[in-house]
């Protein structure tokens, strides 16, 4: 009992002095208990299944920011490797007979190379012309996967893969833990010496070639990256829908990423993840309303590029914190000086 007294006055002090004197890392927390506790409050298959698509969708819009949000290198193909990650995921496992928990990463692996494969040849290639020619990397596949259909099904793709579980709660808890430690660990690398090199390389790329920094090393590291987490989102997707189909390399399925990172705020991480938790779900309970579907999409997205152009969490966090001008640590809004140097706040 006294040393689970004591790693829980541990855990106290920690959420004390990290979590609870920022709103944003507040919200944060109590959003992820609500996610741990939401089988304790309903276990509605809809409802748990829509958390699930979601939260594999949140990994593939984190990921889309860790190369486009943070490098600057804009990927309108990003669907590509979700669908690698995929269709390499359920090869594995309908042809080798690898389960899932050794199919999901392999795939994942397989998705660093497609990473290098478009990195490449894009590494000499900026701005709109970039954007274009990582377009067209999904429809190059799209048209290989329909030229071998004894290999990848065609049209129809290849079903009947495996699941983690077949338990709806197991399943849940696997989703959602993959999802919060990938994400986590997504934040820490743009947190890092790496993130900082990432970062300057979209504000001004010369300046860091001229600092001595070998930038194309930083940016194909960027591309395998976002290649390996989009991935694994691409595998679990197909191991939960138990197919892997052309649908996961549809144009449609890119631009639903950038639009996710845009409304959310791009170089955050975490604006992509909230977005997909704001948007996904509201285009599911909308269903009820078919024919004004889109069309309240379209307005909620429309307004908050209008009026948040930053990203609707980037606003939320500039209202309710204020960055200290001498320390650069955030601090509430309403506070007069800083919490660490005690420095005046505007």
């Amino acid at each position: 009992m006294g040393l689970l007294g004591f790693y829980f006055r541990k855990l106290i002090t920690l959420i004390k002095g990290e979590v609870l004197v920022l709103p944003s890392r507040t919200i944060v927390g109590l959003f992820v208990l609500f996610l741990l506790i939401m089988p304790l409050i309903t276990q509605d298959p809809y409802i748990i299944r829509i958390m699930i698509i979601t939260s594999i969708f949140a990994i593939l819009a984190a990921s889309w920011d860790l190369l486009s949000g943070f490098t600057g290198q804009m990927n309108f193909g990003h669907a590509l490797f979700f669908g690698v990650g995929a269709y390499a995921s359920a090869l594995l496992n309908l042809h080798a007979h690898i389960p899932p928990w050794g199919s999901v990463p392999l795939g994942a692996v397989v998705a660093i190379l497609a990473g290098l494969i478009v990195g490449i040849p894009c590494l000499r290639i900026k701005h709109i012309y970039l954007a274009l020619t990582t377009f067209a990397f999904p429809i190059i596949l799209i048209g290989i996967i329909n030229a071998l259909p004894d290999y990848t099904g065609g049209d129809l793709g290849l079903s009947g893969l495996q699941r983690f579980t077949n338990s709806l709660v197991g399943g849940y808890y696997i989703h959602i833990i993959t999802m919060l430690v990938l994400c986590f660990v997504m934040w820490k690398i743009t947190d890092s010496n790496t993130g900082i090199i990432f970062h300057a390389i979209r504000e001004d790329e010369l300046a860091v070639k001229a600092s001595g920094i070998n930038t194309t090393r930083y940016k194909l590291l960027a591309f395998c990256l976002s290649g390996f987490f989009a991935g694994i989102a691409g595998g679990l997707y197909a191991h939960y829908m138990r197919i892997a189909g052309p649908s996961t390399l549809e144009v449609s399925m890119s631009f639903n990423v950038v639009i996710w990172a845009i409304f959310g705020g791009i170089a955050t991480i975490y604006g992509p993840i909230a977005a997909v938790f704001i948007l996904n779900p509201l285009l599911e309970f909308v269903r009820f309303w078919p024919e004004y579907r889109m069309l309240i999409f379209a307005v909620v997205v429309l307004l908050i590029l209008l009026y948040m152009p930053e990203g609707l969490i980037t606003w939320v966090r500039e209202k309710i914190e204020i960055q200290c001008p001498r320390c650069k640590i955030r601090n509430v809004a309403i506070r007069k000086n800083c919490r660490v140097c005690t420095a005046e706040l505007d």
